[in-house]
């Protein structure tokens, strides 16, 4: 049982009351109140009293019940934060005692998870609206971060819930990083192509989005899937103005090289070309010089083709014969027939009817040229051996006037050399059947392949090689029949020294007016060969000097033709 304080003990309730009735006597006294009206005085106080303890005791009551109730609540309250965060670790006991101390015991608990709901709240509200602000970035609704709420469920704050949002924060980052990663590529490249082809960047970035130059205030750049595919498209179609600028620049430079070729430009002035020139046999992906395929490069090289082009109308006639000069000399080197006076005068008639465009003269002239190279290619291995042919006769030529000169071995000024010259020529004369041989060979498959004849200065070369082959024959089968006479002539002359004696001889001009003239066939008919065999015979007979021949010519001997014999 409670025990009160000593002030409000029943004794000293009772001499407090004691006393102030008796001071209350007094003053009724000194009044001369009548005893009803001090019985009912009496009545009043000692109801009030009572009203006073009915009051504090219902106080007292509710105060308990308050108690109770909030005792009640805060173990409600410790097991919902302890369901919420997770807390299933937490050992709670209210204990003994009175309310009071139940209170005071469970009041450090409460308050220890009100603490780490608070955190864990503040944590949850944290990674959702960085969830929140990226999702937005992501999907383009920027604007909305500003206003947008999260959402905590304080129902689940459990670590592993946690876990899973800011696991799903890290992706979203992730995502985020790739996604700045691509943009910054995509602007890079952007930038690129625009100082390539001397484009305004910044008007073509912020028309995508403002926030991809100025990011005022930190703000990040625009990251949303709208944003990724206007930067793609813009990088697709300026690679493809990229392709089609860097394809018109190697045409006009194309015909820049032509229409320098043509006109013999000089070299200064293809120089300040050279940087669309250059990009002829460039690929797209090394084209990377900075305003190399702006429009008013492209602009610029227009009016300067546009320039040569009627240049080229003006000294057109000029290029058309010039041409034509290149085809004559490209026939001429290869002994090919060319009617130059009509091809000209043709070509006069063109040019003059002006029917015909001399920019496609110039160009069928161009593949007649090429047509022309191919065939003088074709025709070289022969034309270097026919050289060699051509050489080969004119050293036998030579060899056999040489081998005529009787003073050849005299002693003088060049007799050295012409040794060394014949020697050389007989080797080389040696080796003519084969190169004709080889000649004709190379000449036969040519026309079989091009299926027409072989001309050399227009006439057939092949006919050429048989002449040759025949007049070579007759030529070697006049040195047989010339060595043989002589031999025959020797002989007779031999046989009269040996029957007469030595008789002197008359210089060759003396003797007989006959030498040096050609030598007929009648030296090797079958007639003379009979005549030297009856000869011999009434040589045995003993009546030789009656059988001496009329043409009987007592020829010196030659070193050269015995050698050759």
């Amino acid at each position: 049982m409670t025990t009160l304080p000593p002030s409000l003990s029943p004794c000293h309730s009772q001499t407090t009351c004691a006393s102030l009735l008796q001071e209350l006597q007094i003053i009724w006294d000194e009044i001369g109140e009548s005893d009803g009206e001090r019985d009912k005085m009496l009545l009043e106080l000692e109801q009030e009293c009572l009203d006073i303890y009915r009051r504090k005791v219902e106080m007292t009551r509710k105060y308990k019940a308050d108690l109770h109730h909030s005792l009640a609540q805060s173990e409600s309250e410790i097991a919902n934060l302890v369901s919420a965060l997770g807390e299933h670790s937490l050992s709670f006991s209210r204990g003994k005692g009175t309310l009071k101390q139940q209170i005071s015991a469970v009041r450090p608990v409460l308050e220890d998870l009100r603490s780490k709901k608070e955190q864990r709240m503040k944590d949850f509200t944290e990674t959702q609206s960085q969830i929140i602000r990226i999702c937005a970035e992501i999907a383009g609704n920027s604007q909305d971060i500003m206003s947008a709420d999260p959402q905590v469920n304080e129902h689940d704050m459990t670590i592993k819930k946690l876990g899973e949002l800011k696991s799903h924060l890290q992706e979203l980052q992730n995502e985020k990083i790739i996604r700045l990663q691509k943009v910054n590529s995509h602007i890079n490249m952007i930038h690129e192509l625009s100082v390539l082809m001397s484009f305004d960047f910044l008007k073509t970035v912020s028309g995508i989005h403002p926030g991809l130059i100025d990011t005022p205030n930190g703000q990040s750049k625009s990251i949303s899937n709208d944003t990724l595919a206007k930067l793609t498209g813009i990088i697709h179609s300026l690679q493809q103005e990229k392709q089609k600028r860097l394809q018109k620049l190697q045409s006009l430079g194309s015909i820049l090289m032509e229409l320098w070729n043509l006109l013999d430009s000089p070299a200064d002035e293809r120089k300040k070309f050279e940087h669309v020139t250059s990009l002829i046999s460039s690929s797209i992906d090394e084209v990377s010089r900075q305003g190399c395929l702006g429009l008013d490069v492209i602009e610029q090289v227009e009016v300067h083709v546009e320039r040569l082009n009627v240049l080229k109308a003006s000294k057109m006639k000029e290029l058309v014969f010039k041409r034509q000069n290149e085809l004559e000399e490209i026939y001429r080197g290869v002994h090919m027939d060319v009617n130059s006076d009509a091809a000209r005068q043709l070509l006069i008639n063109l040019i003059e009817s002006g029917d015909v465009d001399l920019s496609n003269l110039l160009s069928s002239m161009d593949d007649e040229i090429t047509k022309a190279k191919q065939e003088a290619l074709s025709r070289k291995d022969i034309l270097d051996k026919v050289e060699k042919w051509k050489h080969a006769s004119e050293e036998e030529k030579w060899l056999d006037d040489y081998e005529k000169d009787e003073n050849r071995y005299t002693a003088g000024r060049g007799v050295h050399k012409n040794l060394k010259r014949a020697e050389k020529a007989r080797i080389l004369v040696g080796k003519l059947p084969a190169i004709v041989e080889t000649l004709t060979a190379k000449v036969k498959a040519w026309e079989l392949e091009k299926g027409i004849p072989f001309l050399y200065d227009k006439i057939s070369l092949l006919n050429k090689l048989e002449e040759y082959t025949v007049l070579r024959q007759e030529r070697e089968e006049e040195k047989r029949r010339s060595r043989e006479q002589k031999r025959l002539q020797e002989q007779f002359a031999a046989e009269q020294e040996a029957l007469f004696g030595s008789r002197p001889k008359k210089p060759l001009g003396q003797t007989n007016t006959m030498v040096g003239t050609p030598i007929g066939r009648r030296v090797s008919t079958p007639s003379s060969r009979h005549g030297v065999s009856s000869l011999k015979e009434r040589r045995e007979s003993g009546r030789v000097n009656n059988v001496i021949p009329l043409n009987f010519v007592a020829l010196p001997k030659d070193d050269s033709v015995s050698r050759g014999s």
